[in-house]
């Protein structure tokens, strides 16, 4: 026993993961954590509330305008205790943003595998957490979020490997602490992992992945729990302790669409959202005729796109899908609103050097139609389908291939201008290998903005 408890005690603890700014349920959320904490706290139990990361999503306008500060104030309205960051947090914002996304938080970020470039602490986060209640059980709570390097390292930020960290973290913490939890935005596989490795980690609330369990999960002597996605669902995890010992656990879901709120918190919500989108009524420049979408081909607005990765990036050609586009940009006045409507995307843009073959490599793939209809989840893509995939600069003559009147030489270097989702693997295999120059923080959004002002000037 580490704590000073003497009889039974029940912690409660409730959790969201990957809600990705879908804010749907949220005042039922809301309303449902507000009145659970009155609960316990009346009758006596301690409770807990946690965000395992990804509740921010630059897909939805009060994200975007609130550079993730909205989103901050929702989690203090809701008296959150702590959260770890997801990649969407983490890689998706300007370092600068994410810096200073926590600034009025009044709830603990934890987050044990990320720092400063060259190993600085983080000034806005803490590698872990204890927390006493008030019968004298001590808390520790460890959190860690997903690997990806390139991405945080261009960024000014150092990721390190988890789990080493998080079994290293909770070794020691186990000595001064009856309860240890893992804030996980790694994923089911690692969550599994980790608690195969470790027996100091009673409970593992898991993220990134999208998994639910709905009674929770075993691994060893450690309990996972996770709530899917999206705002789907509640976590509640109920520990039981006698005499300062673990002596039962507990995991369940609520479903999120029978929770419900008061037509006033309704109203009270819907307009604050709408302050926080009214941000992006701002001109970004104004285009001399509208540029329409195409799902199955070239079209007004792909072909404004193309030019603008090109003088972007200065790539010799440029590989992008037809999906991308959301809708259309109007004649006139181009807003902040209207790139973020057609390009909700939290994508980056990236370069390529690839030789001849790779390219036509890439030509032959992207040629197929089934590409049209091919339906799309996650690698930061929020639209439905892929589209057909547009070539800038590439065309197929006579069986040749040429980079504008050029033909490609199969033993020659060439720069590729495309899109991050494609250097993952499950489209273009061999994108992967390439050197792969990612350009961040700007999002495709802000390239196609940037272009536009160009073209003004």
């Amino acid at each position: 026993m580490i704590g000073i408890t003497q009889k039974t005690e029940t912690i409660h603890i409730y959790h969201t993961n990957d809600v990705h700014s879908h804010f749907d349920n949220w005042p039922g959320i809301h309303e449902y954590l507000l009145q659970q904490r009155k609960q316990h706290e009346l009758a006596g139990e301690s409770v807990f509330v946690f965000d395992l990361g990804d509740f921010v999503d630059r897909s939805h306008p009060f994200t975007e305008a609130t550079h993730g500060k909205g989103n901050t104030e929702l989690l203090n309205r809701a008296r959150y205790d702590a959260v770890t960051i997801g990649n969407n947090e983490g890689i998706t914002l300007p370092p600068e943003d994410l810096a200073h996304l926590y600034d009025d938080a009044a709830f603990d970020v934890i987050v044990a595998n990320l720092s400063e470039a060259g190993g600085r602490p983080l000034e806005w986060a803490v590698p872990y957490e204890q927390y006493e209640t008030a019968q004298g059980t001590s808390v520790a709570v460890i959190a860690a979020t997903a690997v990806y390097e390139a991405f945080y390292g261009k960024l000014g930020w150092a990721v390190s490997e988890p789990l080493p960290i998080l079994k290293t973290l909770a070794e020691q913490l186990k000595e001064t602490s009856d309860v240890v939890i893992c804030l996980s935005h790694l994923g089911i596989h690692e969550d599994r992992k980790l608690a195969a490795e470790t027996g100091d980690i009673d409970v593992i609330l898991g993220a990134h992945t999208h998994h639910l369990f709905l009674r929770g999960e075993w691994e060893g002597t450690t309990l996972l729990a996770a709530t899917g996605k999206y705002g789907q669902y509640v976590g509640h995890m109920c520990i039981t302790l006698e005499a300062g010992q673990i002596t039962d656990r507990a995991a369940a879901v609520i479903p999120a669409e029978q929770l419900d709120a008061p037509p006033a918190a309704e109203r009270a919500f819907g307009l604050f959202l709408q302050a926080g989108e009214e941000l992006l009524d701002e001109t970004v420049f104004k285009s001399p005729c509208p540029l329409s979408q195409n799902l199955s081909g070239p079209s007004g607005l792909s072909d404004f796109f193309g030019r603008a990765l090109l003088a972007y990036t200065g790539a010799d050609c440029a590989l992008f899908n037809a999906g991308l586009f959301l809708g259309s940009l109007p004649e006139g006045d181009v807003t902040l609103r209207d790139l973020h409507r057609v390009l909700p995307h939290p994508i980056n843009a990236c370069v390529m050097t690839v030789t001849g073959r790779a390219l036509l490599e890439y030509w032959i793939i992207s040629d197929d139609p089934s590409w049209i209809r091919t339906e799309v989840r996650g690698l930061g893509f929020r639209g439905t389908m892929m589209g057909a995939m547009i070539q800038t600069r590439l065309s197929m003559e006579d069986g040749l291939l040429y980079i504008g009147s050029e033909r490609v030489r199969m033993d020659g270097t060439y720069k590729l201008a495309t899109l991050d989702m494609f250097t993952f693997g499950f489209f273009y295999p061999d994108m992967k290998s390439e050197k792969i120059d990612y350009l961040v923080p700007e999002l495709i959004r802000d390239i196609a903005g940037w272009y536009g002002r160009q073209l003004g000037n």
